[in-house]
């Protein structure tokens, strides 16, 4: 028995270790336990609990609870999104099943919005800067925050988030730099520290014209690469890697929307998420995998308390820097609670929570909005009218909101997402057979002492849900 065969064994035996005794089902649960959660959190700041509850001020002057939710988003889209790509080991595929999860949701909850709030309590943005064009592209492209055009429902712009990191996901599938996750979440993190506030944001707006130009460059750029994206061609994929990552890399550093240091870090604690990912299935060293981790976190705690004051604050989704640094550091204590208990079988209340809870993202805002104009209630004082109430009539109104809620978001789920996520299978699966896809060359594992039979002991992630596409936030 040589040394070399004992390293490869040992390695091979840690890069599975545990995770083969997980059943898909719980793996897929504790992910869905905090998508759930965070869903709800959103939910929960824009109903703003917090001034139902004793100390409510201060708890919201130290706490974002919506910047939690969406930081715990953006955790598990890091996590499983390169995953899902992965795991089918076809952009086009990946391709099809982002758009299939996520476009029928979000055109029905502006529907919704559209067709049923009337004037007064309409929370569906349609003026921008007059132009229905305009906005129908920059919705459509899900880049707002890059272009400088407005949201149609103001929860939207962290899908602009969410499509960056799938052209920069599949961008590098498609040259067999996937596996470098570790550097670029380094790097982002990096930037966010040292050039928080130096790279320009709407450096290109100079005007309608100007926003115009941009956004219809984008639709052309964004609609050849998934093109190419989609065609099944290595070459053309790999055309599309860059025409997809190069649009998103420019406007990230020339054209947010938000401040650099929140950008960056949004993007770092994504590429953190997938770090995680590997680690736990023996692509990198997990040394590295802290390292990694371990940095990204504080330099998001700390961007924080360096830049998230006074006017700065008000250029972002918090207003404090400890509002900022508490909810971040939350966010990633919650997934770090949740990963602990990946093996265990979690309550089923709280499974099928995060299988909703893209809808409850979505349509929590409009659901709100439509039982104040029920009511009568103002739509910008009602915490107050709450909190006029006795105890029991102000929390049975919560109740029965969450309530509406709840139903809106199951009835959504079970005829809109679950059927076009099948529909989006079935076109894959025509496609696949009309066009067989060329294979993508995938590099080697980065960990050394894993050998190459070792991966296939690996377990696929079970992604159900979350595999065919995983809410916001993103997700």
């Amino acid at each position: 028995m040589t040394t070399k065969g004992s390293l490869a064994r040992w390695g091979a035996r840690r890069a599975g270790r545990g995770e083969r005794a997980a059943a898909p089902a719980s793996r897929l649960g504790w992910l869905d336990a905090l998508r759930g959660i965070a869903a709800l959190a959103v939910a929960a700041h824009h109903f703003e609990i917090l001034k139902l509850i004793p100390h409510g001020a201060t708890v919201s002057a130290n706490f974002d609870l919506g910047f939690y939710g969406v930081i715990a988003f953006f955790i598990v889209s890091g996590y499983i999104i390169p995953a899902s790509l992965e795991r089918r080991g076809d952009v086009r595929a990946f391709w099809i099943g982002r758009v299939f999860r996520i476009y029928p949701a979000l055109i029905v909850s502006m529907l919704f919005a559209e067709l049923v709030l009337p004037h007064d309590y309409q929370v569906l943005t349609f003026n921008g800067y007059h132009h229905d064009k305009l906005w129908l592209a920059g919705n459509g492209l899900m880049l707002t925050d890059v272009l400088g055009v407005v949201n149609g429902l103001s929860v939207s712009w962290t899908l602009t988030y969410e499509m960056l990191f799938y052209f920069f996901v599949s961008s590098l599938f498609t040259f067999a730099w996937h596996r470098r996750s570790a550097p670029i979440a380094v790097g982002a993190a990096a930037i966010a520290l040292a050039l928080g506030v130096w790279i320009p944001s709407y450096s290109l707006q100079t005007g309608l014209g100007a926003i115009t130009n941009l956004t219809v460059a984008a639709v052309a750029i964004v609609g050849m690469g998934l093109l190419c994206m989609l065609s099944g061609n290595a070459s053309l994929a790999r055309t599309g890697g860059l025409l997809l990552g190069g649009l998103g890399l420019f406007l990230v550093f020339t054209n947010g929307r938000t401040t650099a240091y929140e950008t960056f870090t949004i993007f770092a604690t994504m590429f953190a998420g997938t770090v995680i990912y590997r680690a736990q299935h023996g692509q990198i060293a997990r040394i590295e995998a802290w390292l990694t981790v371990g940095f990204v976190v504080v330099a998001g705690a700390l961007v924080g308390w360096m830049y998230n004051r006074g006017a700065m604050a008000h250029a972002t989704s918090t207003f404090t820097w400890t509002a900022w640094t508490n909810a971040y550091l939350a966010a990633w204590a919650s997934f770090g609670f949740f990963f602990l208990l990946r093996k265990r079988r979690l309550p089923r209340p709280l499974v099928w929570l995060g299988a909703v809870s893209f809808s409850v993202y979505l349509f929590h805002w409009p659901v709100k909005t439509f039982l104040l104009w029920r009511f009568g209630w103002d739509r910008n004082f009602y915490p107050d009218k709450l909190a006029s109430l006795t105890f029991v009539e102000r929390w049975s109104w919560v109740a029965g909101y969450v309530a509406v809620l709840l139903v809106v978001c199951w009835l959504v789920y079970r005829l809109v997402e679950l059927p076009f996520q099948n529909l989006g299978r079935k076109l894959t699966k025509a496609a696949n057979r009309r066009w067989p896809p060329q294979s993508l060359e995938a590099p080697a594992p980065a960990v050394a002492f894993v050998p190459a039979q070792a991966s296939g002991a690996e377990p696929e992630p079970a992604l159900v849900g979350a595999g065919q596409g995983q809410g916001k936030p993103t997700g």
